[in-house]
């Protein structure tokens, strides 16, 4: 059987030849290929850094399980689809709607695992009956409306929780992200998230040794005099050690708010495997399903053991659409480095020390992207709000989910935001088109057609403007 794991030396092994790409089932010298693995390491860092910290989990173990959900998808996908699986941005709303509901990290993990196995069973799907079976139920307007509402229903995130905890270093952090997303090329931009971290971690220490403690609220909400970069944790942590896991737990209630999330991860599935087809030349519309169905077996296993759930990353296409560079030998290499820096216990003190400041900079900008990414869907596919059919549903769904209104059912059953949210789309759309008149009716195109063109051009760096951190690993 092939699995994708025997690569064609190309050329000399140094570097592609003028105009010439290095193929999915081609590689570099070892050497070179270890070094593009370290790179497409540092490209997911930003958001595989953040995102296990705004859920509340151990940051060595996301890393370690990237790596494991990063070498499933090759194998899965028999080295067709070059892809880096870090750990997924989509559900951080999720993570802190149920942990203010009074979850812990087990019932987080435990509702994320179910996300996976319909997301497995969506892939299954994809396999046996084709893309149309997606679309049919959720067209560009009703997904588009489901990632706007997961993205902006993080806003009181930001604003109660990280901001207020050093808000001048925040709006620093802000600007720098924001410049350096905009203004930055290739490459640089597409770490610009890790860049803005370790600005803000310079910033604080220097705002330490000048300005000595804060007085602000610090991570669990109490006012006080406190460092903004505190380092003890790291002093105490050991160089070699396993992170920490713990089993998954499961109520109804965290699973119904963190389902709507397998829209958003069918959206990026089917738009990452599309970009990268274009990119390298490959028809890969036969492989979306399996990409889908690896990527939520890669999600249970690491949900299974404590760790988030991982998505394909759109940061590791810019670096391949740099360098030219497209084999998944690079993934595998990555993917070993990602599993040695989950067993340095140190590495994950450092992630857990970023300060809250930083944190607020970063996210605003990065769950304002995460909400935009709906608006983008809805340009690809040229959802038209003139018509009353897509724009009720998705105008109710969103004020729900960003409002986080709620509606109770019974004493012990409510639905609220993100699941509410999601129900009154995809409910009220097909309602709404069973009694339509005809002239509303209007075909849409599938949403892998809708968000391809727009990404492989981002991602090779057609449009002129550097690229950008395009989904920042949601």
């Amino acid at each position: 059987m092939d699995l994708g794991v025997r690569w064609k030396l190309h050329g000399d092994g140094k570097v592609p030849a003028p105009g010439a790409v290095v193929r999915p089932d081609e590689r570099l010298s070892w050497p070179r290929t270890a070094g593009l693995g370290a790179q497409h390491v540092v490209a997911m860092f930003g958001a595989s850094f953040v995102a296990p910290v705004l859920m509340g989990l151990d940051p060595n173990l996301a890393i370690m399980m990237s790596g494991v959900a990063t070498v499933i998808f090759l194998l899965a996908t028999r080295g067709r689809v070059p892809s880096y699986l870090g750990c997924s941005l989509s559900f951080v709303g999720v993570a802190a709607v149920i942990r203010a509901q009074g979850g812990t990290s087990a019932t987080v993990t435990g509702a994320v695992l179910v996300v996976g196995v319909a997301l497995f069973l969506v892939g299954l799907a994809v396999q046996r009956f084709g893309a149309r079976i997606i679309h049919a139920a959720m067209p560009p307007v009703v997904t588009g409306a489901v990632v706007m509402l997961i993205g902006f229903n993080l806003a009181p995130v930001t604003a109660s929780t990280y901001w207020p905890q050093d808000q001048w270093t925040a709006l620093l952090v802000m600007l720098f992200t924001g410049l350096a997303v905009v203004c930055l090329r290739g490459f640089w931009s597409r770490i610009a998230i890790f860049l803005g971290l370790v600005f803000g971690y310079v910033l604080s220490w220097a705002l330490d040794r000048l300005f000595g403690q804060i007085h602000s609220v610090d991570g669990s909400g109490k006012l006080t005099d406190h460092w903004r970069l505190d380092f003890s944790a790291v002093g105490q942590a050991d160089w070699i050690g396993l992170p920490t896991f713990h089993g998954p737990s499961f109520e109804w209630s965290a699973i119904l708010v963190a389902l709507p999330v397998v829209i958003a991860l069918i959206a990026e599935n089917a738009g990452h495997v599309k970009a990268v087809g274009e990119m390298t030349g490959d028809n890969l519309d036969d492989r979306l399903g399996t990409a889908i169905s690896a990527d939520g077996i890669g999600s249970v296993l690491s949900t299974a053991v404590g760790g988030p759930p991982n998505t394909t990353y759109s940061e590791n296409i810019g670096v391949m659409a740099a360098t030219r560079v497209y084999s998944t030998a690079a993934y595998w290499a990555a993917a070993g480095f990602a599993l040695l820096f989950g067993l340095c216990p140190k590495f994950g003190a450092v992630v857990a020390a970023i300060p809250g400041g930083v944190l607020g900079g970063i996210t605003v900008i990065l769950y304002g992207m995460i909400g935009l990414l709906g608006a983008q869907i809805w340009i690809n596919a040229e959802v038209d709000m003139r018509n009353p059919l897509n724009l009720v549903p998705a105008a109710a769904g969103i004020i729900i989910g960003v409002g986080n209104v709620s509606m109770e059912f019974t004493d012990t059953f409510s639905l609220s935001g993100i699941a509410l949210g999601t129900l009154v789309v995809i409910t009220g759309y097909h309602a709404l088109r069973a009694f339509a008149p005809a002239h509303l009716k209007t075909q849409q195109p599938l949403l892998d057609e809708g968000t391809s063109s727009y990404d492989a051009k981002n991602a090779s760096g057609d449009d002129g403007d550097g690229g950008g951190t395009q989904r920042a690993g949601s």
